[in-house]
C-alpha cells in the first residue's frame, strides 16, 4: 500500500513538473489570473464581471453564426498561444520572479494536475457503472440529460452560457473567501432542521 502511495506521489510530481515546463511561457499571466480569480483586491470581482458581461453583450449584438464564433475563438487562442510567451517576459519581467511566486506557480500546476486526475477518475467510474450496473447507468444518464435538455429549452442559450461562465470564474474567489462553505453550511442546517421537524411529527 505504501509503495503504491509513493508511486502515486512520484507520478503526481512528474506530471506537475511536466505541466510547469509546458506552461512556463504563460507563468506571469497565470499568476496574474490567479490573483484576479482569488479576489486579492476588492475591485477584482466587479472588473471580472464587467469584462465577462461586455464580452457576452458583444456576442449578443454581433450575433455570429456557430461556425464564425468557433473560428474566432480558435483564432484568438492561436494568437494568444503565439504572442503571450513572447510578450509576457517583456511586460512582467520573468527574471524578477520571487520564491513565493515560483511556489504559487507550482501549487497552481499541481492543482491543475489533480483536477485533471479527478475528471479522469469520474469518467472511469461512469464507465465502471455502465459495466457493473447498466440499468442504473441508463436511468441516471437519461434523467440527467432530460433535465439539462429541459433547462436549455427554458433558458436562452447565450444567457445560460453567461451564467455558467460567470459562476465558474467567480467560484475560486467564492471558495477562497469562505462564501460557498458558509452558505452550504446554512443549507445543511436548514435541511437538518426540516428532517428533525418531520421526525417529531411522525412520532
Amino acid at each position: 500500500m505504501a509503495e503504491g502511495d509513493n508511486n502515486s506521489v512520484y507520478q503526481l510530481a512528474a506530471e506537475t513538473a511536466s505541466l510547469e515546463e509546458q506552461l512556463q511561457g504563460w507563468g506571469e499571466v497565470i499568476l496574474m489570473t490567479d490573483k484576479v480569480l482569488r479576489w486579492e483586491r476588492a475591485w477584482f470581482p466587479p472588473a471580472l464581471m464587467s469584462v465577462v458581461s461586455f464580452s457576452f453583450l458583444m456576442i449578443y449584438y454581433l450575433d455570429p453564426s456557430v461556425l464564425s464564433g468557433v473560428s474566432c475563438f480558435v483564432m484568438f487562442i492561436c494568437l494568444a498561444d503565439y504572442l503571450v510567451p513572447a510578450l509576457a517576459p517583456r511586460i512582467f519581467g520573468s527574471n524578477k520572479w520571487t520564491t513565493e511566486q515560483q511556489q504559487r506557480f507550482h501549487e497552481i500546476c499541481s492543482n491543475l494536475v489533480k483536477s485533471r486526475r479527478r475528471i479522469v477518475g469520474w469518467w472511469k467510474r461512469l464507465f465502471s457503472l455502465k459495466e457493473e450496473k447498466p440499468k442504473m447507468y441508463f436511468m441516471t444518464m437519461l434523467c440527467s440529460l432530460a433535465v439539462v435538455a429541459w433547462i436549455g429549452q427554458q433558458v436562452h442559450n447565450l444567457f445560460l452560457t453567461y451564467l455558467i461562465v460567470s459562476f465558474l470564474l467567480l467560484f475560486p474567489g467564492l471558495n477562497q473567501h469562505g462564501i460557498i462553505t458558509k452558505y452550504v453550511g446554512m443549507a445543511k442546517r436548514e435541511i437538518n432542521k426540516l428532517l428533525k421537524h418531520k421526525e417529531k411529527k411522525n412520532e
